[in-house]
């Protein structure tokens, strides 16, 4: 096992840069904490490149399928991760090969502006859990990549693809191949509990503050909008969203 002992160890200072996006774009890698989401990494062939363990972890719970397990001291550990308790190991992953979209009939989310990664993430989890096909983050939303991102994912992250895109462009792709998408507005709306059940669809949910951009929404096929009968003004982002994956599906 190979040891790092020194802050200002190269391989140090390069994964240090994976805590911005510029430096993760670059080097088409990102980081990833804590026992549960390698395991979820390392269930999808070679996405991890190197874990990263502190020297105070006496084992690794899991099975490195032979990639290279470095031991680093507390002080260097410390220097690497980003949560406030950390649990003694980090992955360096590799992102995902960016791949041309193929749009058939399935289920699908558009995340529009949403800058919140806490939000991003959760959404990111409910669309895995409620069997959606793919996630679409359009300009302005947070990182996928971002720690907060990931860890909001749960590991859903390496279940789902999730990609970085032109939502407009999504829109009339879906449209072409017979998918009805809906919109998200407070205005000029449709009840969401009379729209009926869908087999296929595509979901768009907007900023915290502005909502789906008045592009977007003219491109929809129909735009929904959930009830509020108590004194709040809105719902969180990441709760509408779940609540209409939910209730479109057959």
């Amino acid at each position: 096992m190979q040891r790092i002992e020194s802050t200002k160890n190269e391989r140090v200072k390069l994964w240090r840069k994976l805590h911005t996006k510029k430096g993760r774009k670059k080097a088409r890698k990102f980081l990833i904490e804590g026992d549960h989401l390698i395991q979820e990494a390392l269930k999808e062939e070679q996405r991890v490149a190197k874990i990263i363990v502190d020297e105070s972890r006496k084992h690794v719970p899991f099975d490195t399928y032979s990639i290279p397990v470095i031991q680093v001291t507390n002080n260097v550990f410390q220097e690497i991760s980003e949560t406030d308790t950390p649990q003694g190991v980090i992955a360096v992953c590799h992102m995902s090969e960016e791949k041309e979209m193929e749009l058939n009939k399935g289920k699908y989310l558009l995340i529009d502006e949403v800058q919140d990664p806490g939000n991003v993430g959760t959404m990111i989890r409910t669309a895995d859990s409620a069997g959606f096909d793919a996630v679409f983050l359009g300009k302005g939303c947070a990182d996928r990549y971002n720690s907060k991102t990931i860890r909001a994912t749960q590991g859903s992250l390496f279940h789902l693809p999730v990609y970085e895109v032109n939502l407009e462009d999504v829109v009339q792709k879906l449209q072409q191949v017979g998918v009805k998408v809906f919109g998200t507005a407070l205005h000029h709306a449709t009840d969401y509990r009379l729209v009926q059940k869908q087999e296929t669809f595509g979901l768009i949910v907007g900023n915290e503050g502005s909502g789906v951009s008045d592009n977007l929404l003219a491109l929809c096929d129909d735009n929904v909008y959930i009830p509020i009968y108590g004194k709040a003004e809105s719902l969180n982002v990441a709760v509408a969203a779940g609540i209409l994956m939910y209730s479109f599906q057959q």
